[in-house]
């Protein structure tokens, strides 16, 4: 059997970060197998449907290096308004793979449901409805539909006036889901509601619509959150009543954050653009979702593993029952792991975009910049937990800075006089200097703490403050080298007139 699972997003907003989790596992699978992993776009939800997210999924999924077999072509996104649909075209052997595309089968498989006595025409008014949750729900019963048409006469609601198909659900017996995570999940049929499957305005219902697509498109294997799990019986229904045969269900377990609860935007970032946003490498984050709720096994203790590495190793009938806890921190971690694994001019090309996010290097970025930014690389490379903190690691090397007050500049144990001739014996020192560089540089600045009797402390923080403004830089001796005599000559000689006029007098 070739194996055959998707993605399938529903286009009212990006997704959520458990849901890309899914698809990482989805996806691995299929990479592992041999199989395909192919992408829908779910748009039958018209009320909330945002054709602009359709190609920011994308976009994240791409991001990720998470690439499709089969999806929606050229003409699905443009019908469907996707600017630049050329750039996410792939096709398939079985579209449409958008699920407006297919009405008229959703029609076709409703009718036949009828025709089977499998399903029912109803014409309940909303009024109505509304009543009947409210007795149900003062009550105390469960809210679902009391069935009222169920039995009515064919032809006592008229096919070409107002009405919703519901699902006839078996009024006895139980139903089974057969889930290689979870084991046999049983329900009685009695508690199942009759759901709609086709709407007053003849669209499919999720139930309906996800049913007919995956068979359509020989989907083998299902995985998914086991919050799913509840509506999965009206789903085996339908298939049982079409006579087909249900993929493989693989329920996987939620993704809850630090307090247990499950994964919101209270907890941080949860959907890709945020992460990416944020400063996150799409590796990185893949690796570190790759392991939520799924690990490698006993005696394979490494995290840090390469795509190919997942692909081999990952088993989708070994992933954990218990919800898989999101932690920030570890992602923090992970993410500084593949930031120090980069190579200087990888790390450059990635943080070039962010510091011009920043408005600290123009776009597009000078080639004469270049040398500057390939020397601030390496002295904040192994500081970094996300691509982000560079901004406020470096935009002193980008902005002239105001001089520090005389009450940082003055270390412990120094006056202000003291202080004073600390800067302006350092200003001679690095004047003096024939090579302006780090080694050079600090060559000078340590025998300057040697001649003067201090702690390095004293007189490495002091020029900290004066070059930077900053309680805490990248490492002093290279800072300097990058900021260059001129510009560090003019910062210590501001920092001595902001001390002198604090002086009495």
């Amino acid at each position: 059997m070739t194996v055959r699972v998707r993605m399938a997003p529903s286009p009212t907003g990006e997704p959520h970060i458990g849901n890309i989790r899914t698809a990482i596992f989805n996806w691995l699978f299929a990479r592992r197998m041999g199989g395909q992993f192919i992408l829908r776009i779910e748009d039958t939800d018209r009320v909330r449907y945002q054709p602009e997210t359709i190609p920011l999924m994308m976009d994240g999924l791409r991001w990720l290096g998470i690439d499709w077999d089969e999806g929606p072509g050229l003409e699905e996104l443009r019908q469907a308004g996707v600017q630049d649909a050329e750039k996410y075209a792939v096709g398939g052997p079985y579209g449409p793979y958008i699920q407006s595309g297919r009405l008229a089968l959703y029609h076709q498989v409703a009718e036949e449901l009828i025709e089977r006595g499998w399903a029912y025409r109803c014409n309940c008014s909303e009024e109505r409805l509304a009543q009947v949750r409210a007795e149900q729900r003062a009550r105390k019963l469960p809210i679902m539909y009391d069935r009222h048409c169920r039995d009515l006469p064919p032809g006592a609601v008229p096919p070409d006036e107002p009405h919703v198909i519901r699902l006839k659900v078996p009024l006895e017996g139980q139903t089974v889901v057969h889930d290689v995570i979870k084991g046999d999940v049983v329900f009685d049929n009695a508690g199942i509601d009759d759901q709609v499957l086709l709407k007053s305005d003849g669209f499919p219902t999720y139930h309906l619509a996800v049913v007919v697509d995956d068979h359509e498109m020989r989907i083998t294997h299902i995985a998914r959150g086991d919050d799913w799990i509840p509506s999965t019986p009206k789903r085996i229904l339908i298939y049982q009543a079409m006579g087909w045969t249900p993929p493989i269900y693989c329920h996987v377990p939620l993704v809850n954050g630090p307090d247990g609860k499950k994964l919101s935007k209270r907890h941080g970032a949860t959907s890709i653009s945020e992460f990416r946003r944020l400063g996150y490498l799409p590796e990185a984050l893949f690796n570190f979702l790759a392991l939520l709720g799924w690990s490698p096994g006993e005696g394979e203790e490494g995290e840090i593993l390469s795509r190919q590495e997942l692909i081999e190793r990952f088993d989708l009938f070994r992933v954990n029952r218990a919800s898989a806890t999101f932690s920030y921190d570890k992602l923090d971690w992970m993410n500084g792991v593949y930031i120090r694994s980069l190579s200087t001019e990888e790390l450059l090309e990635r943080l070039i975009p962010v510091w011009q996010e920043a408005g600290l290097v123009p776009t597009p970025c000078p080639e004469a910049m270049r040398p500057l930014l390939r020397q601030i690389v390496p002295l904040v490379q192994e500081r970094l937990k996300r691509l982000t903190e560079v901004v406020e690691w470096t935009d002193f090397f980008f902005r002239e800075i105001e001089p520090p007050k005389a009450e940082v500049l003055v270390p412990k144990g120094l006056d202000v006089a003291g202080t004073l001739d600390v800067l302006q014996r350092a200003y001679e020192r690095l004047a003096a200097l024939e090579s302006f560089d780090a080694a050079s540089i600090e060559t000078a600045l340590r025998g300057l703490v040697e001649e003067m009797g201090l702690k390095s402390g004293q007189v490495l923080g002091t020029l900290r403050w004066a070059t930077s403004n900053k309680p805490v830089s990248p490492p002093l001796f290279g800072s300097l080298a990058a900021l260059g005599r001129e510009r560090t000559l003019a910062r210590l000689a501001a920092s001595q007139r902001e001390l002198q006029s604090s002086l009495p007098g």
